[in-house]
């Protein structure tokens, strides 16, 4: 059976859904310039053959992941999504704690300002919303059992 949702209730539905954008740290962006610049400025000294055009792609893909993470949260749920990679679904009243981190690992984090989520019993996610102080405050309205250890 199919369910149709007609754009009246799509409407409804995004009423109660906010999406924060990543914060965009310019240290990430600069490193990842200054990574693809040096390859492909030696390239143009001295031609290779494919390896312009595949920095050229790798660069338009970290562009991608860049414009496109972003976390959602709506009456029960945190969506965060990174691309087409990650598009992770945390039931907000299984998050125990949030921490203010700047941890370098690998994250949908477009900046080393970043928040780590701790749910269920052992696991984390870290993430970097643009508006901190709104996110955290959003998610603790809808579960206030959560514990905020950012400072902010």
């Amino acid at each position: 059976m199919l369910f149709y949702m007609s754009d009246v209730d799509v409407a409804i539905a995004q009423l109660f859904m906010v999406r924060y954008k990543s914060k965009i740290g310019w240290i990430l962006v600069s490193v990842m310039v200054l990574m693809l610049v040096s390859p492909i400025y030696l390239m143009m000294e001295y031609p290779v053959g494919v390896g312009p055009i595949i920095l050229l792609l790798t660069f338009l893909f970290i562009i991608y992941i860049f414009l496109f993470t972003y976390y959602e949260v709506d009456d029960s749920v945190l969506r965060v999504k990174s691309g087409f990679l990650i598009n992770r679904s945390i039931q907000i009243n299984t998050i125990t704690k949030i921490e203010a981190t700047n941890n370098p690992i690998s994250a949908p984090a477009t900046s080393l300002d970043r928040l780590e989520i701790f749910y269920n019993t052992y696991e984390s996610i870290i993430i970097s919303p643009k508006e901190k102080r709104g996110f955290i405050a959003h998610l603790k309205q809808l579960n206030p059992d959560i514990k905020d250890k950012t400072g902010l």
